[in-house]
């Protein structure tokens, strides 16, 4: 078992070697990320709303015919 004090050692060691992301990449990810949850709710409210809309035309055959 290792000791504590080489245990931090090594964390510290294995965490300078992690590369953060630059302010730029950081916005332009966060921007692509709206967008794709953007496209993605209108393509769900649209699926959505012509589902409805077949429902409704479909029960209401019965109704009118």
């Amino acid at each position: 078992m290792a000791n504590p004090f080489e245990f931090i050692q090594q964390v510290r060691v294995e965490a300078s070697k992690v590369i953060w992301p630059t302010r730029r990449e950081t916005l332009i990810t966060t921007g692509m990320v709206l967008l794709m949850v953007l496209l993605a709710s209108l393509f769900f409210v649209t699926v959505d709303e012509a589902l409805r809309l077949f429902v409704g035309f479909v029960l209401g055959i019965g109704r009118h015919g």
